[in-house]
């Protein structure tokens, strides 16, 4: 018998049968009797469940809003979980739906309440939401901010005095300290140049803490779409370095929002090379006691370098909409490519002898020969051309080359859904055209069980949509939002589809007598609840389309400032290439899935009501148009 399920199960009888008995049992007596709404849409999707964990099989869990598809898959997650004795994994979307699962309040909160359970959850953020410690040191030493001060005053003791005897935990979660805004947690947090495995610091780091607290969870690690990709592509990698893999075996994988699962698999698999960090790393070999050819050849790759790099910024062009640049192909830019190379191919062979010699320490030559790997891989991925996406990026007087595959379903079918495992695919928007055929076929999934459950809200009744021809001038178009902000008296979020026009937006809002919360002010998490606390208030956000749950009257009008057509950047202008109609076939479907998430923001409980408001172009293509208002929950009324 597990004394740990919450229901029991003597020696001899099937698991299974004991968990559809209790799944019975919680949807019709005891969530009932405890003032939850029975849904049959939750039984239906429950027994679905059943068979995915039975079977282990992947599984597409298609159910609109308000169908309580979260609590159905946390209960099959944490008993299946201690039923197999490893913790199952949800990954969200983001870091800020990591907050949005285990805020207070949230479903793990209630269940564990109504079932008088205690869950075993614990959250695993990515790097970059932690503070680096050498990054803080340069803070504190180059920048004038008194915010930064307070965070270095804060740190724990433990951090800067080596004593016996020390208790250690997790610190430094970029929730911790929500009043910096986005560009002060750039100057502490982590980054992807961050050279932690040799770094001193790394077991007294806040990151390194708080991987073995989770670790250690029983029941359920959250983590983000990112994060989880992360972990399937470098377990081989950390295990040469001798560390764990960033997540434990897992019982089961649930994706929620799992549509967007494929874009951080592309992420995860990004090589990344910064001109500075090139430099660095090949002048700390020059502090060796190398042999004299070795050196040269050390100092001729130095001067490549530089002359690929210049090549590389005379090859960049802007591109419009996005903070991404370009790169103009030429035979003088391959050629460079092709010099540094084969100095990269040398000097990883020259290092091999080196190594033999001991003339370089045993730590450095490891970090040196996982660098330039990498970056022996990104240049020869980048000479094939036509199965990867590139582009450049410019900040600081630096130079970064970011390259990712195009298509990651061979990848993803033998390193993540050949497992044995069930994998739960959750979200209100996973079909296409009635079909899971696309999402099947992008993510190298050959096998699946699926099944699509409506939103069971009377969206006639309660939600009112406008349709609004505007001008695209900035002008008229925060009359227009300022308008629809006036009918619900705030009490509303704003859904932009760039940075750069909730910024637009932003200069003009010291015309208003409005509270406003921008995204980028401060940590996400910490804004909606302000936003969620101050009834009248205003929340502007660019990233929010997904996963923002705030039931109640504080949401009450969703205004879509601009339709969330893709980015004009390097990764989509990639998707097009090939497709007959790029508008048609990859734009126009990507914008209306991402409308009708920021629609679904606005009922998330039978007694919601309110309305949404989007503004649309004046020049707006009427087929564009038709396909909006079928793919709308109700009717819409032209303003």
């Amino acid at each position: 018998m597990n004394n740990r399920l919450p229901f029991t199960m003597n020696k001899g009888e099937s698991f299974f049968d004991k968990l559809n008995e209790w799944i019975g049992d919680v949807f019709y007596d005891i969530l009932p009797e405890a003032g939850f709404e029975l849904r049959d849409e939750q039984i239906f999707m429950a027994f679905q469940l059943e068979r995915a964990y039975k079977e282990k099989q992947v599984i597409f869990a298609e159910a609109g809003v308000g169908t309580g598809k979260t609590i159905v898959y946390l209960l099959y997650a944490i008993c299946y979980a201690r039923y197999i004795g490893k913790p199952a994994v949800i990954a969200c979307a983001d870091e800020t739906l990591i907050e949005q699962l285990v805020k207070k309040g949230g479903d793990i909160e209630k269940i564990s309440k109504v079932l008088d359970i205690t869950v075993d959850v614990r959250t695993a953020k990515s790097p970059d939401q932690y503070i680096c410690l050498n990054k803080l040191d340069r803070a504190m030493t180059f920048e004038n901010n008194e915010k930064i001060d307070v965070v270095y005053d804060t740190l724990p003791a433990f951090v800067n005095k080596h004593e016996t005897m020390q208790t250690f935990f997790p610190y430094g979660d970029r929730k911790d300290h929500a009043e910096l805004n986005d560009e002060e947690w750039n100057l502490i947090g982590w980054d992807s140049f961050q050279d932690c495995f040799s770094c001193a610091k790394r077991h007294r780091c806040g990151q390194t803490l708080s991987r073995e607290h989770y670790r250690k969870a029983a029941d359920i690690i959250i983590c983000s779409h990112d994060f989880y990709m992360e972990h399937v592509w470098t377990v081989e990698k950390r295990k040469r370095e001798g560390q764990l893999p960033l997540l434990p075996e897992a019982s089961s994988v649930v994706f929620d929002e799992g549509h967007l699962l494929e874009f951080a698999a592309q992420k995860a698999l990004t090589y990344k090379m910064k001109n500075q960090t090139v430099e660095e790393l090949l002048t700390r070999l020059l502090g060796n006691d190398l042999r004299e050819e070795f050196s040269l050849l050390v100092e001729d790759t130095l001067d490549v370098n530089e002359h690929f790099f210049e090549k590389l910024e005379q090859s960049l062009y802007e591109v419009s909409g996005s903070e991404r640049k370009d790169v103009k192909q030429s035979a003088e830019l391959t050629s460079a490519i092709e010099q540094l190379l084969s100095k990269i191919e040398q000097i990883g062979n020259e290092l091999v002898y080196e190594g033999e010699l001991h003339t370089i320490d045993h730590y450095q030559l490891h970090i040196v020969e996982e660098y330039l790997d990498s970056i022996e891989f990104l240049l020869k991925l980048l000479l094939t051309k036509d199965d990867v996406i590139f582009w450049a990026e410019q900040s600081n007087q630096d130079t970064t080359l970011v390259v990712m595959p195009k298509t990651v379903e061979s990848v993803l079918k033998e390193n993540v859904f050949s497992k044995n495992i069930p994998f739960i695919f959750s979200s209100a928007t996973l079909s296409e055209n009635n079909t899971f055929d696309y999402i099947s076929q992008s993510l190298g999934i050959e096998k699946a069980l699926s099944f699509t459950i409506a939103s069971p809200f009377d969206y006639e009744e309660n939600m009112t949509i406008y349709l609004e021809k505007v001008s695209d001038d900035i002008a008229t178009k925060f009359e227009k939002t300022m308008e629809a902000i006036a009918r619900t008296e705030g009490r509303a979020i704003i859904l932009f589809a760039t940075r750069e026009e909730l910024l637009a937006f932003k200069e003009k809002t010291n015309q208003s007598d409005y509270t406003y919360f921008f995204e980028g002010d401060a940590e996400i998490s910490e804004l909606v609840s302000k936003f969620q606390n101050e009834e009248n208030s205003v929340l502007c956000a660019y990233h929010l389309w997904e996963g923002l749950d705030v039931p109640g009257k504080s949401l009450s009008n969703v205004i879509i400032w601009s339709l969330p057509f893709p980015p004009n950047d390097p990764v989509f202008a990639a998707k097009r290439k090939g497709l007959n109609n790029p508008y048609m076939d990859l734009d126009v479907p990507y914008m209306l899935l991402r409308l009708r998430q920021g629609i679904g923001r606005l009922i998330r409980t039978s007694e919601d009501k309110g309305e949404v408001t989007i503004l649309l172009s004046q020049e707006i293509d009427p087929s564009v148009l038709e396909k909006i208002e079928v793919i709308l929950p109700t009717n819409p009324t032209y303003k």
